[in-house]
């Protein structure tokens, strides 16, 4: 649940905000909320936001039931003997 706040900063303090919340590409609200945050200790790891949460749920969806094409370890071996063959014929 979120509530609404008024509070009164320093017109430059405000311009710093919107110019480092533009840079994150986030909202002036975002901001805040996140630096409050981490100003009072709260945790604030990869995963905490609700975006990044929702971020790594949409990626995870994508694989989902899904098996992969290739067994990543027996392609990298194939690759690394076949290598180690040819530096072996023209070495």
């Amino acid at each position: 649940m979120m509530a609404k706040v008024l509070v009164s900063l320093d017109t430059g303090l405000v311009e710093r905000l919107d110019r480092e919340a533009r840079a994150r590409g986030v909202s002036r609200s975002a901001l805040i909320a996140e630096l409050a945050a981490k100003g009072l200790g709260e945790p604030l790891g990869p995963g905490a936001r609700p975006e990044a949460r929702h971020a790594i749920e949409r990626i995870q969806s994508l694989f989902t039931g899904r098996e992969p094409a290739e067994d990543a370890t027996a392609v990298i071996r194939s690759m690394r003997d076949e290598r180690t063959e040819r530096d072996a014929r023209f070495g």
